[in-house]
């Protein structure tokens, strides 16, 4: 059986975070593992709290992990500061890390926001250039690239802006009023000359309010798919026909007491 380590946040009501990605590894046919880079007190309508853990107590999740079961991939979501950022990329070029999927996660799906200002240049400098491949949003994508987003002919601008300053594929994920979920995968020119490519991958904006922890099971889907030997495009493409079909499926947990009450990501209840 292949192997995903996701190394994360927890989220405290199961919709993102390490317990999305591990929902969504399972469903995937992996065996998932975890290295937790905080505890966050939130649910869908907003994070009340975050607890950091200590790069230490860090460093000894990732090489219990390593040193036992070698992971065939990696999905790097959120990590607030930093300090963490720097341990997470030296033993992951220690022990030689491969299939490294980095969700660049700096604000929830509620606006909270989850990523220090002073670890977004950390993340480039450290994080970005291990990757295969990182996955923003339109908002992240707007830091990494310096640029304002609000066309398909921006988002190819930015994917390759990304990628060149990187050195990494980058998939932009649409929506965000610029398109009808339209993601863009953009793959930098290889050692052997052949030139960068972009590929569309088209999707239909599904009428569901349940989007909590999207882009975590989305990221977590792709690195399912690439320790499963696949190519990066066939990875994105069946992530999102993962992601689709369980949104499609407009499962609920049914009514609490907040004000986006049946927002919950349902996508471990997706086969």
């Amino acid at each position: 059986m292949k192997t995903v380590l996701s190394i994360a946040g927890s989220d405290s009501c199961g919709g993102a975070g390490i317990q999305a990605d591990l929902k969504t590894m399972t469903m995937n046919g992996v065996y998932g593992m975890t290295a937790i880079t905080a505890l966050t007190a939130q649910n869908t309508t907003g994070v009340r709290g975050i607890s950091e853990v200590s790069p230490e107590f860090l460093k000894q999740q990732l090489d219990a992990v390593f040193e036992d079961i070698f992971p065939d991939a990696v999905k790097i979501g959120m990590v607030s500061s930093s300090e963490l950022i720097k341990v997470i990329t030296e033993r992951l070029k220690y022990y030689g890390a491969k299939n490294i999927v980095v969700d660049p996660v700096m604000v929830a799906t509620s606006g909270s926001k989850l990523l220090q200002d002073e670890a977004i240049d950390t993340l480039t400098s450290y994080l970005l250039p291990i990757a295969a491949v990182t996955t923003p949003n339109i908002p992240e994508a707007e830091i990494l690239s310096g640029m304002t987003i609000e066309t398909a002919e921006e988002m190819q601008q930015a994917a390759e802006l990304i990628g060149t300053r990187f050195n990494c594929a980058v998939l932009l994920k649409g929506g965000h009023n610029i398109n009808d979920a339209n993601d863009l995968l953009y793959k930098r020119p290889d050692a052997a000359g052949k030139d960068g490519s972009f590929t569309w991958f088209n999707g239909k904006r599904i009428n569901n309010p349940n989007t909590h922890g999207t882009g975590c099971t989305l990221s977590s889907a792709i690195a399912s798919n690439l320790a499963k030997g696949l190519e990066l495009e066939d990875a994105v493409r069946k992530a999102k026909e993962y992601i689709s079909g369980a949104l499609s499926a407009m499962l609920d947990l049914g009514k609490g007491s907040g004000p986006m009450q049946h927002n919950f990501n349902l996508t471990g209840t997706f086969a």
